[in-house]
């Protein structure tokens, strides 16, 4: 998913927030103007049961920036010259990034068997020759590189069959690592066998617990930082399919509707569009069908 915020304590020697030294506790009002920030630039709520999260996701900036309250962070924060470039520090504080590889497979299962084969049968594949797909909230990159798997492994039959991926997210942290595709084997233990070998390499040395994907599949996914709060996406493609995933749970239904119908904009009729199995689009006025277990499909005239 693109993010959620902290939603436990930090492990090892990072102090939970109910047991912080007053001097460094943020007082409330510091905290109601930090949470209305977060409300208005990515949409999620924060009521005041989110303080002690906030707080402890923090202590590591405010320990970065030699600082000695959370309250003189918030200033430095709110206050120019340093706002612009801090808010991006502070957005990356305030967000975490929970994704795996072939997350919710029963997806990946639903492109390969009904989606590909429906959109390369189109009039509209054979004019473009391509299909566009679009990871809509792709964290540390695992969603966009399964994508980019799954496809590579349908092209092996189909010598005319092509594909791009377009993947984005806020964070501009999370996005280094993606675009980097350095993964530890932890993370790739999902990913079959088979594939592992196709797609990714292993480090050697004093690099041997990590593996990296391989260029010729980094080549086909591009990255970019979008936030969901902003008017215009600035993306000129028009996508076959998008996932967007994990994401609408943080969002109040206004924004859930607001988000996907942006979204909705650079889908092209037809298209599909793929959200979590613990998401719902019910009761949203958006032009879209279900057409299986939290797929949706835009249709002509809707």
């Amino acid at each position: 998913m693109a993010f959620r915020l902290w939603a436990h304590r930090m492990p090892g020697n990072s102090p939970s927030a109910d047991i912080l030294e007053p001097a460094i506790r943020l007082s409330q009002q510091n905290y109601e103007k930090m949470a209305e920030f977060v409300t208005r630039e990515l949409g999620i709520k924060m009521p005041a049961s989110k303080k002690s999260m906030v707080q402890s996701r923090l202590l590591r900036r405010v320990r970065e920036l030699g600082m000695q309250s959370l309250d003189e962070y918030c200033e430095y924060l709110f206050s120019p010259p340093h706002s612009a470039d801090e808010r991006v520090h502070f957005i990356d504080a305030m967000t975490t990034n929970k994704t795996d590889f072939f997350r919710e497979p029963k997806h990946f299962d639903y492109l390969t068997q009904k989606v590909l084969p429906e959109l390369e049968g189109t009039a509209v594949h054979k004019l473009k020759k391509k299909i566009t797909v679009w990871s809509a909230a792709c964290s540390t990159g695992e969603e966009p590189y399964t994508l980019a798997m799954i496809m590579s492994e349908y092209a092996l039959t189909r010598p005319q069959f092509d594909f791009q991926i377009l993947s984005t997210d806020i964070s501009t942290r999370v996005l280094l690592t993606a675009k980097d595709g350095i993964y530890s084997r932890h993370q790739i233990e999902p990913v079959p066998r088979e594939l592992r070998r196709r797609y990714l390499l292993n480090g050697k040395g004093e690099y041997r617990s990590l593996v990296r994907v391989r260029p010729e599949l980094r080549r086909r996914v591009s990255f970019h930082q979008l936030n969901f709060m902003d008017e215009d996406y600035r993306v000129k493609q028009i996508f076959d399919i998008v996932f967007c995933r994990n994401v609408l749970i943080y969002f109040d239904r206004a924004t859930q509707e607001s988000v996907i119908g942006k979204i909705c904009r650079n889908l092209v009729q037809g298209g599909y569009l793929f959200i979590s199995h613990s998401e719902s689009l019910s009761g949203l006025n958006l032009p879209l069908t279900s057409v299986g277990a939290s797929c949706f499909q835009k249709q002509e005239g809707l």
